[in-house]
């Protein structure tokens, strides 16, 4: 007969309530945050009112000893931890207690479920239902009210205020209302998994069991250990995360324009310093004090584990630490978010700039130097896409050699490793070949975008900066966009390429001003080409710097398309690999506006006297366009005519809003706010392309 792995035990719902009080149950987010729905809370107690089995509980004992403590609170340490029930435990507790639970955008909110005893129904309770006397709007006082008697009481005087009761009825709904606060009693079967079960046959019995679907990883483990072990540990890591999503204006916060840090990705920098592990799996070996050899467990050796786990997450939560190695990834071209392809090179990266920090000694200016040129490395080559726990650690492993505080030492080792890395053949044959994709979040199309961050160049004939509109904090147009060089409908048209791929290829897409992009539209390049030359009438220097900081092959505009790519990703390459050097210079302090700091876009002056007719003159609009209602569900279409008209089922109206007025039977309505219109780039409303109608009228572009 098998061993069992298990001993099957019963406890009423009173029971359990209490040890999580006592601290005998931990009962962690090991599955995240609370992330039930309160309709299935509500399930939840119809179920066990109705008598019906609810699913049972697994518990896993924790191998402390009688008495022990948890760091720094002096707390002493749970019994039980739940690996499966969670969600039900929390949710009676939360009940039961009157108690918030934390939701998954780490808000705290209750779990408030009605009652009507009249016909034993629950539900979640709303508006309506807190006006309904029929109704107890929230059956946590059955059990936190000093008085059942008084609450029964309160109830009844509600509801007779409403519709008289005989007795036969005041006696039946106290006893419906007995029996609710009676679930207390309710048994759960709870299986108990002895401490000498590993974490790999607790994880598999989980994904056995669960009928969630979810599975458990290293992380979750280790986060389960830091609540037995060090609760406010694993607190001040998710409350650094939950701070990290939104910026504040009178404190210091961890919030940034680069990434909103998981409790499991700081958890991974933090063992990474404290350790020099990657592998998570090693790491909870480690913390739960077992011995590799003898596979014993030493409180001792738990407890000193736990220290160094202690003293590193300290440097990697100080916000001083954070925020000046986010300035490691702005000296190194990257703006924000939307040009990060990969948050583990920018966690491991923060390990190394941490080991050069706290370890090495090594002064900021020179850290942020080398650290920089690490990342820009790291980020480019998917260094950490894939078995990233194994190269994170041979990574680790360089700097065993290293003598604390041996500053030079750091910085040369990362340094050849970063030369080794980014040699001749991948400036010229690996890089040009990463930039033959139409990805729009390629790594090595972020590395060029990095590039003319770096050497601060300026739009495609324009002197509007890249750096400086592309604004993290600005999610609308600010005036730069990537254009492809050879349009779309020349491509499909004239070349016959209807690849999509082979159009959108990164080589032939290049960072203009939007009115730009509107004033090429379909024509070859050597018809718009010279005009637009013409028009941005720069010196012979600054259009030279132009067409190399572009990457634009000279004559470049009469080529045949493939050669064009061609030479234009190894030209792309170039100017990567140029900014790249600059990243040693010390003399290169990157200059970026504060994110947000630029005014949106103003609406145009003479906005309003824009037509339809002057938007098919500019070729934002063509005749025959579709205008469709696609938001209040009219079903409604329309036709754009020759003379700048627009027709709805035979019927020509001279303005929008005329159309949209007849469309929705009323006297008064704005129409460009109504009518949007089938473009090639998909749907736009017409009081859009009539901003950019205006904006290209303009011409003087945005001010730098």
């Amino acid at each position: 007969m098998a061993a069992m792995l298990f001993k099957d035990s019963s406890y009423p719902v009173s029971f359990l309530v209490q040890a999580i009080d006592l601290g005998q149950i931990a009962l962690p987010d090991i599955q995240r945050p609370f992330v039930w729905q309160a309709t299935k809370v509500r399930s939840l107690f119809d179920s066990m009112y109705k008598g019906f089995p609810v699913g049972f509980l697994l518990f896993w004992e924790t191998d402390a000893d009688p008495g022990a403590r948890q760091i720094g609170t002096g707390k002493a340490v749970p019994r039980y931890l739940i690996v499966d029930g969670q969600q039900r435990l929390t949710s009676l507790y939360a009940v039961m207690k009157g108690m918030e639970v934390l939701r998954e955008d780490y808000s705290a909110a209750r779990i408030r479920i009605a009652f009507r005893p009249a016909d034993e129904t629950f539900a979640v309770t709303d508006a309506a239902i807190e006006k309904d006397p029929e109704f107890i709007p929230d059956i946590s006082v059955l059990w936190t009210a000093e008085s059942f008697l008084q609450t029964v009481r309160e109830f009844h005087d509600r509801l007779t205020a409403k519709r008289s009761l005989d007795q036969a009825e005041s006696d039946r709904l106290a006893e419906t209302l007995g029996r609710l606060r009676g679930l207390d009693g309710y048994l759960f079967k709870v299986m108990e998994l002895s401490s000498n079960v590993d974490e790999e046959r607790v994880a598999e019995i989980f994904v056995r069991i669960n009928s969630e679907g979810v599975t458990l990883n290293q992380a979750d483990f280790i986060l389960t250990l830091m609540s037995v072990f060090w609760e406010k540990g694993r607190r001040e890591l998710e409350d650094f995360c939950r701070a990290a999503k939104t910026p504040t204006l009178d404190t210091a916060s961890p919030f940034n324009w680069y990434i909103q840090p998981q409790p499991p990705q700081l958890l991974r920098v933090t063992v990474a310093l404290a350790f020099q592990r990657a592998v998570l799996k090693n790491v909870y070996t480690l913390l739960r004090g077992r011995d590799p050899e003898s596979g014993s467990h030493s409180p001792q050796g738990r407890q000193e584990r736990f220290a160094k786990l202690e003293e590193a997450q300290a440097h990697v939560l100080n916000l001083t630490h954070w925020h000046e190695f986010l300035l490691c990834l702005e000296r190194a071209g990257f703006r924000s978010s939307k040009m990060i392809s990969s948050d583990n090179a920018i966690l491991f990266t923060y390990a190394m700039w941490l080991f050069g920090k706290v370890h090495y000694g090594v002064p900021i200016p020179r850290l942020r130097e080398v650290i920089a040129r690490w990342f820009f490395m790291a980020h480019t080559t998917g260094r950490y896409s894939s078995s990233f726990e194994s190269q994170a650690e041979r990574d680790f492993a360089l700097l065993d050699g290293i003598a604390p505080g041996d500053t030079d030492g750091y910085c040369e080792t990362l340094d050849n490793l970063i030369n080794d890395t980014l040699t001749n053949d991948f400036w010229t044959i690996t890089l040009p070949n990463g930039l033959a994709t139409s990805a729009a979040k390629s790594p090595a199309l972020m590395a060029y975008i990095a590039a003319l961050n770096i050497h601060d160049a300026p739009a495609l004939l324009s002197r509007i900066r890249v750096r400086a509109r592309l604004d993290p904090a600005v999610i609308a147009k600010r005036g730069i966009e990537r254009h492809h060089l050879f349009p779309r409908k020349h491509l499909r048209g004239t070349l016959q390429v209807t690849d999509t791929n082979k159009i959108n290829q990164i080589a032939n897409m290049a960072l203009v001003e939007w009115y730009t992009n509107i004033a090429i539209s379909d024509r070859e390049p050597s018809a718009y080409w010279p005009e637009e030359v013409a028009e941005a009438n720069l010196p012979s220097g600054e259009l030279a710097r132009h067409a190399y900081l572009h990457a634009l092959p000279e004559n470049w505009h009469a080529m045949d398309y493939q050669s064009f790519l061609t030479a234009r990703r190894h030209l792309m390459a170039q100017v990567t690999r140029d900014a790249f050097t600059l990243l040693r210079d010390q003399s290169y302090h990157p200059k970026y506006p504060a994110p947000g700091a630029l005014e949106a876009v103003p609406k145009p002056n003479g906005v309003f006297g824009v037509k339809i007719a002057d938007l098919i003159d500019l070729g934002l609009l063509e005749v025959g366009a579709t205008l469709i209602d696609h938001q209040r569900g009219t079903d409604a279409t329309a036709v754009v005519t020759s003379d700048g008209k627009i027709d709805v089922d035979g019927e020509t109206f001279d303005t929008p809003s005329g159309a949209a007025c007849a469309v929705l039977d009323v006297k008064s309505c704005n129409g460009w706010e109504f009518w949007y219109a089938a473009t090639e780039n998909g749907l736009k409303l017409l009081s859009d392309l009539r901003e950019e109608f205006a904006q290209r009228a303009a011409q003087p572009g945005l001010p730098e």
